[in-house]
C-alpha cells in the first residue's frame, strides 16, 4: 500500500458547475469523417455438396470457393481499408454427407489472427486444436482440417456475442437488481439501440460516478466478457459491493458499436471509422450519443466521473493507463489497484502500459472531459475465459476497496 498516501493526499478538485460536452485537442488528431464501407452480401453458397453461409448476426464471409475435391476456401475482406489487422471471420458450414475437408480462410488484407472457435448452437464454443490449422501456405491463408456433416457448424474468429446478447444480458441485470435501471441512449447509424444501464443505490444527488464502456471494436469479445464479470461483481451481494453501490453510481454502455458487431466488422462502425479515435469532435453518431448521454446523466444527479474504464481485446493482457504527469482526481489509484490485482495472482503480473495523451481515445477523453482516471482494460484474444472472468472479478473488488475509502 505504498502509494496510499499519494492517492488520498493528492486530489484534484474538478468543477462540476458545467455539464457541457467539450471538444478536445489531442496531440495526434485523427480524421473521423465518414468513409465508404463495403457491406458483405448475405448469402448461402454451395459447392459440391458443401454449403457455407453468413446468414446470421456477427458473420463475416465474402465468398466461398472450391479449390479441389477436398479443399474449399472462404474469402474474407474487411469493411474498408486501411484498417487494424483484426482479421475476423464468421460463417457456418455443412455437407450433405459426412466428410473431412481442408478449409482455407483467405484474407484479402492483413494476416490470420484468431484461433478458430467452433460451435453447433452458437452458444457453446470450443477453441480449435492448434494442431488442426496452420498458416504454412501464406500468412494471410489459414488452412483448417474439419470434419463436417449435415449439421451446420459455426466457425468464427471469436465467440458470437452480438447486440442481442447485450440486450438480454442487460435485461437480466436489471430484472435481478432493483438498484439497476436500463434504457436506450440513442440509435446507431443503422438504427440499432445503443443501450445503457444505470446502477444507483439511492436517489440522492452528488454521488461520484464510474463509467464503463465496451465493444467499440466489434471482434473484441474477451474484453466484453471481462466487462460482464466486472459489472456482475459490482452487483453481487457481498458487503464490499453493497457499500460501494451505496457510495457510487455506475453507468454502463455494454455495446457502443452494435452495427459493427452485428455486421461482423473487423474494427469500424457502419460509417467506416474506428470509434476509439473519435473522442475529440464526436463526428460519428455513436460516440456523440454516448458522450452526450453521459453528460446528461451526470447533470441529472449533479455528479462527477472519477473513473472511466473501456474494455477491449488485443494480443495480450495489458492495462493502458495515464502517465504520472496526468494528475487525475483520484491520482495514484491505478498503481495501488494494479498492486492489488498482482497480489491475488501468484503467477500473473499486470502489465501497466502507461502512455501519455495522443490520439482521441476514451482513456484520454475521461481525463480531459472530467479530470477522471481513464483506463483501457485490454484482454488477450486467447486468454483462457475462466481467467478473463476471475481477473475481472478481482479487478472490480480491488477498485471497490480503494474507492470506498474516499
Amino acid at each position: 500500500m505504498k502509494h496510499l498516501l499519494v492517492l488520498f493526499s493528492t486530489l484534484i478538485l474538478v468543477s462540476c458547475s458545467s455539464y457541457r460536452l467539450k471538444e478536445h485537442n489531442f496531440p495526434d488528431p485523427v480524421d473521423t469523417y465518414e468513409k465508404p464501407v463495403t457491406f458483405q452480401e448475405k448469402r448461402e453458397i454451395t459447392n459440391q455438396g458443401i454449403t457455407a453461409d453468413n446468414l446470421f448476426d456477427g458473420a463475416r464471409m465474402n465468398d466461398f470457393l472450391m479449390v479441389n475435391d477436398t479443399t474449399f476456401r472462404v474469402v474474407v475482406s474487411p469493411e474498408n481499408f486501411p484498417i487494424n489487422g483484426s482479421a475476423y471471420f464468421g460463417f457456418r458450414i455443412k455437407s450433405t454427407t459426412k466428410r473431412n475437408i481442408d478449409l482455407e480462410i483467405e484474407y484479402t488484407q492483413h494476416e490470420h489472427r484468431y484461433i478458430p472457435k467452433l460451435s453447433y448452437d452458437g452458444e457453446n464454443w470450443t477453441a480449435m486444436d492448434t494442431m488442426l490449422f496452420d498458416t504454412i501456405k501464406a500468412p494471410n491463408l489459414a488452412t483448417l482440417k474439419l470434419e463436417i456433416d449435415s449439421k451446420p457448424l459455426f466457425v468464427c474468429g471469436q465467440e458470437l456475442m452480438t447486440s442481442d446478447n447485450a440486450v438480454s444480458w442487460t435485461k437480466n441485470i436489471v430484472e435481478g437488481n432493483k438498484e439497476a435501471s436500463s434504457g436506450v441512449a440513442g440509435k446507431s447509424k443503422l438504427g440499432r439501440d445503443i443501450i445503457f444501464f444505470d446502477i444507483d443505490f439511492s436517489p440522492r444527488k452528488g454521488k461520484e460516478t464510474v463509467v464503463i464502456f465496451s465493444r467499440l471494436h466489434p471482434p473484441e469479445v474477451t474484453g466484453y466478457i471481462a466487462m460482464q464479470s466486472y459489472v456482475e461483481t459490482i452487483l453481487d451481494t457481498s458487503a464490499l459491493s453493497t457499500l460501494f453501490r451505496n457510495k457510487f453510481r455506475i453507468l454502463v454502455y455494454p455495446m457502443v458499436n452494435p452495427d459493427g458487431v452485428d455486421l461482423g466488422h473487423w474494427r469500424h462502425n457502419a460509417g467506416g471509422i474506428d470509434l476509439n479515435r473519435d473522442w475529440a469532435f464526436y463526428r460519428q453518431v455513436e460516440p456523440r450519443i454516448v458522450a452526450n448521454h453521459v453528460m446528461d446523466q451526470l447533470k441529472k444527479k449533479k455528479s462527477k466521473v472519477v473513473l472511466g474504464l473501456d474494455f477491449h481485446s488485443t494480443q495480450e493482457d495489458i492495462y493502458y493507463t495515464l502517465t504520472d504527469n496526468r494528475k487525475s482526481n483520484i491520482f495514484g489509484f491505478k498503481n495501488i489497484w494494479l498492486e492489488g490485482i498482482d497480489n491475488k495472482f501468484p503467477n500473473y503480473t499486470p502489465n501497466d502500459g502507461a502512455y501519455d495523451l495522443n490520439t482521441p481515445i476514451t482513456k484520454g477523453w475521461f481525463y480531459l472531459q472530467f479530470g477522471a482516471e481513464g483506463i483501457t482494460y485490454e484482454v488477450g484474444d486467447e486468454t483462457p475465459r475462466d481467467f478473463v472472468r476471475e481477473k475481472a472479478k478481482v479487478a472490480a473488488q480491488e477498485m471497490m476497496k480503494l474507492l470506498v475509502l474516499r
